[in-house]
């Protein structure tokens, strides 16, 4: 195990230089850009996707040519080095995908089985973290494609740089140390009431076995058995349960914890985006806001964690330095809630065969990316069918609202969805889709800037929200509340955004034929609040925390123009970067979180629910006992075909009082044409917006196809500019004896391709200094001497209080030109 050996940021600066001499060649250009466009829509006319569970047959399949893109991240060193190895052969690098212990925190009894659940205590789970050697993960199991990770703090993306003393003070306070996990969980454990009898922890006078869920796709099964070995060295028995996806998620996310099926899950995520602002990641992980799943539903975060929580996803601070004071409370917190504890962030290779070109997210690699569908393509011909692998697809069901989050589920529903804003896949940042511009107002002082040209950034004192903007709804009149009506006496707001609409949006289509209406923009504000409100026919309670922390921050919405379409939008809450202030004004684009939502589609689905004969979430079909709705296949089909016959033949229009204002008797009946028709041909109701319509999908035999949508008007090259990502090679020279109490000057070199990375693409050069005891005793940012040269001068009074011993420099770049930042780190030695 000579993981431990090696300092976190000898692994960091090792795991960059890999990647700068190999898995992507630096400076290299992409093998050809691409041509012209010609044609509208997507470069191929139809793909194939097939479940391959084994990594090592779909990069077998791939040198075969029986598939031309293996969409997933590989970070197992062999069979890297086969995709490297192969000229026929080429790969995408990623750093978005992430490994996690999910743990079940229901008891300490599980009501289902009576039996002793220890991970119900914050103490012991917290505790899980220093029984984790992530270093030997990162080393030993992924061979060096990973990093170690301790934090919800995503350690290739900009957060982790902006609180890098922060998360480095953590990563050591919470560094691998059995003695210590073991004495905590033994005074844990005989509080419970449980006592070690031949090393083995008892309850009741019978072993304490946990249940670990552990998936096989990929090194969460390795990890899964280190994890289970480190439980049993410390007293558990533990029952391994080895399971694919589709058996899995049944039970940690979809089944009741309290039956007591799993105590432990080797959860995997990945960032579908470079997500320049990770404040809601609390929010997401630790709280009942996070998702609607049963599992999330009973997280019972600590009353302070929960209020930061909170404060920070709807940016309930004024200052970068409060920001910074709430996000370092907030890693500490998490730390001792311990729901789920990180382990590793892996550096993945996404393989395809060099004839084929995608454009892919630095951070969710192709399967996450929100252009592949767009860019996608051969070199040496215009269209053709082109056939996918994915390590697993449909275990679940489809639907806009509810449905599957799975990312390569997502994968294939992004084809098919269109969106008002894109990011850029290299810097996070947002690019206008279906918009052309946006104007963003500030209140003055709120710490935001812009980059880009198409938006706008001003800044007000204050900002006064319309008397006529809508700002609640009335689930039983179904109805918008104006600001007139709830807040008489006038109402302000941190930020307005209006956005401006692509000239000829009204005149795109949906699959079926449909012509997009401002009423698709409305019903998707009327579903921020009408499933949260108990007089609304299809209520939720599991969408009731989430909504909550909604309102809190929202403060109106007004169509200002319906043709060309303008809408406005107020909140409180905001993000540091003026284009992603945008993304939540563009909230109101009929694409949800789980997929695309024309008003007719939505329609028969809430019909069937409101009937409770279906149900949108997973929670809520338990509760009711009922089919979780399934818009593409299994027995929902009928159910949902039944209520769109009644709704064709009544000439149906959902939430009537409001959509009636904006949805003719002409139009509905068009759309119910539309949408029946397109059940008769496609035997589905997946109809959305994108590239690619879904033709089929076998969630049994694990396939789907679909095809080019000829009316997507988008030229095929809109997206074609991404080139190679430039990420940075940095290298610290310096002294290797330093005199105590005396200066001493450092050298940063900063390169890409060899040539120096300019100072004006470089947002910070920052460091940190440790003493021989490991203490982290100065952070500073770096001087630019020259392009590609910086220096960090430690003054005599800095190295005063240096020990007598050895010492280390770990720096760390943050370009501007991609969101990743490269690391690297220098030890010298302090003499008197």
């Amino acid at each position: 195990m000579r993981g431990r050996a090696l300092a976190r940021s000898a692994v960091l600066g090792m795991m960059f230089a890999l990647l700068a001499t190999s898995v992507v060649v630096a400076g290299a250009p992409r093998e050809e850009s691409a041509p012209a466009a010609s044609r509208s829509g997507a470069w191929v006319d139809e793909i194939v996707f097939l479940q391959e569970s084994s990594f090592a047959a779909g990069v077998s399949r791939l040198q075969a040519g029986e598939i031309q893109v293996y969409a997933h991240s590989i970070a197992e060193p062999a069979l890297y080095r086969r995709i490297v190895g192969d000229a026929n052969l080429a790969h995408e690098t990623s750093y978005g995908l992430y490994d996690e212990i999910t743990f079940n925190p229901v008891g300490p009894i599980f009501s289902g089985t009576g039996k002793l659940n220890p991970f119900a205590v914050p103490r012991i789970r917290e505790a899980i973290n220093l029984l984790i050697d992530r270093n030997y993960v990162a080393q030993e199991i992924y061979g060096g494609l990973a990093n170690p990770r301790y934090t919800a703090v995503n350690t290739a993306f900009p957060d982790y740089t902006r609180l890098i003393e922060i998360n480095r003070k953590l990563e050591i306070q919470y560094a691998y140390n059995l003695p210590e996990a073991r004495r905590i969980l033994g005074e844990e454990m005989q509080r419970l009431g449980a006592r070690l009898q031949n090393n083995v922890w008892h309850y009741d006078n019978e072993p304490v076995v946990l249940i670990g869920l552990i998936r096989t796709e990929d090194a969460r099964r390795d990890i899964g058995d280190y994890v289970a070995n480190q439980l049993e060295q410390i007293g558990f028995e533990v029952a391994r349960q080895y399971k694919p996806a589709a058996e899995a998620s049944p039970i940690w996310i979809s089944g009741d914890p309290n039956a007591g099926l799993f105590h432990f899950y080797t959860g995997g995520w990945v960032s579908t985006y470079i997500n320049r602002d990770l404040a809601t990641n609390f929010d997401f992980f630790y709280t009942p806001r996070g998702l609607t799943f049963p599992l999330w539903q009973h997280y019972k975060p600590s009353a302070e964690f929960d209020q930061i929580a909170e404060r920070l996803s709807r940016s309930d601070f004024s200052t970068v330095a409060e920001r910074a004071e709430l996000f370092g409370k907030a890693l500490e917190l998490s730390m001792k809630d311990s729901v789920r504890i990180f382990v590793t962030d892996r550096i993945g290779v996404a393989p395809r065969r060099t004839n084929v070109r995608v454009a892919a997210d630095l951070s969710a690699s192709v399967s996450g990316a929100w252009i592949w569908a767009q860019t996608i393509r051969y070199t040496d011909k215009t269209g053709g069918a082109m056939t996918i692998g994915l390590p697993s697809m449909l275990p679940e069901p489809w639907n806009p609202l509810g449905g599957t989050n799975w990312v390569y589920d997502r994968m294939i529903q992004r084809a098919t969805e269109d969106y008002a804003v894109l990011p850029d896949p290299y810097t996070g940042l947002w690019w206008p889709q279906r918009i052309s511009r946006a104007e963003v107002t500030m209140k003055q002082g709120l710490p935001v800037a812009k980059t880009h040209d198409w938006v706008t950034l001003n800044f007000s004192p204050q900002i006064d929200v319309p008397a006529d903007a809508w700002i609640d709804w009335d689930a039983s009149a179904q109805k918008f509340i104006t600001v007139r009506q709830k807040h008489p006496g006038g109402f302000t707001a941190n930020r307005k955004v209006v956005v401006h609409y692509e000239h000829d949006f009204l005149t795109r289509k949906w699959h079926d034929g449909s012509t997009v209406s401002v009423a698709d923009l409305v019903l998707s504000l009327i579903l921020s609040f009408d499933r949260a409100q108990p007089a609304s026919p299809i209520y939720d309670e599991a969408t009731v925390p989430a909504f909550d922390t909604f309102q809190k921050q929202f403060r109106g919405a007004r169509i200002v123009s319906r043709d060309p379409v303008i809408v406005e939008y107020y909140a409180d809450n905001y993000f540091p970067d003026a284009e992603s202030n945008v993304t939540n004004a563009t909230a109101l684009f009929p694409t949800y979180s789980f997929g695309p939502g024309a008003w007719h589609t939505f329609a028969v689905a809430a019909r069937a629910e409101s009937a409770r004969e279906l149900a949108f979430s997973k929670a809520k079909a338990d509760k009711l006992q009922v089919e979780w709705i399934n818009l593409i296949a299994g027995p929902a089909l009928e159910i949902l075909k039944k209520h769109l016959g009644a709704a064709q033949g009544q000439g149906y229009i959902p939430y009537a009082p409001t959509l009636g204002e904006y949805i003719s008797a002409e139009g509905s009946a068009a759309r119910w044409r539309n949408l029946a028709d397109w059940v008769s041909r496609k035997g589905h109701f997946w109809v959305g917006l994108g590239p690619f319509y879904l033709e089929r999908a076998f969630p049994v035999e694990k396939s789907a196809q679909i095809l080019r949508f000829p009316d997507y008007g988008d030229p095929a090259d809109k997206w074609a500019r991404f080139d190679a990502p430039r990420i940075a090679d940095v290298g610290v020279s310096g002294p290797s004896r330093v005199t105590v109490g005396q200066p001493a000057a450092f050298d940063v070199s900063v390169s890409y391709a060899g040539s120096p990375y300019k100072a004006a693409d470089v947002e910070a050069v920052k460091y940190l200094l440790f003493n021989a005891r490991g203490e982290l005793v100065t952070v500073g940012e770096a001087s630019s001497t020259a392009d590609g040269q910086w220096q960090i001068r430690l003054s005599g009074e800095q190295t005063r209080n240096l020990p007598a011993g050895s010492n280390r420099l770990e720096v760390a770049v943050a370009p501007r030109l991609v969101s990743i930042p490269s690391f690297d780190s220098i030890q010298f030695a302090t003499v008197r």
